[in-house]
């Protein structure tokens, strides 16, 4: 098994648990479930997660039931969308198993984040870290105020 990039497979589980919990109280939660799959699809080229079958969602969107991906880390259970492939190679489980519980854990988002960031190599951007955060009132401030970090490059001094 191993690490990696200092990971632990454990702590991976947990950070997944944690990012997939605050995102379904989140008031924009898809960054959180974009790298929630990101991590998954990651252990799962890796052969350190397993997918299990297709479940139907326990939200149909728009009344028509769709399918969702059941992958296991370790003790714990996710669902991503599942890709055509999937539907041709797995079996379908029929309706969201309640059994599936993933163990509780406790960890805090922010710690959640770095791990996964850790993991997917994945650097946030500035901006978005602040989103919807204005410092100034007018809009023709915010380009300089990003810039000064990356632009121009390098070449202060002339």
């Amino acid at each position: 098994m191993g690490n990696h990039n200092g990971v632990s497979l454990h702590d991976l589980a947990r950070a997944i648990y944690t990012v997939n919990r605050h995102a379904k109280t989140a008031p924009e939660p898809q960054h959180l479930y974009y790298i929630k799959k990101e991590t998954l699809k990651r252990l799962l080229d890796e052969k350190k997660a397993k997918k299990i079958g297709l479940h139907f969602s326990d939200h149909p969107k728009l009344s028509n039931q769709h399918s969702t991906l059941l992958v296991q880390v370790e003790d714990y259970y996710f669902h991503i969308p599942p890709t055509k492939e999937d539907f041709q190679e797995l079996k379908h489980l029929g309706s969201l198993d309640q059994n599936f519980r993933n163990p509780q854990t406790r960890m805090s988002l922010s710690q959640a984040k770095k791990i996964i960031y850790q993991y997917i190599d994945w650097k946030p951007a500035n901006k978005n870290n602040k989103p919807k955060q204005k410092n100034y009132s007018s809009s023709y401030f915010t380009p300089s105020s990003l810039g000064k970090m990356e632009w121009p490059p390098r070449k202060t001094f002339r």
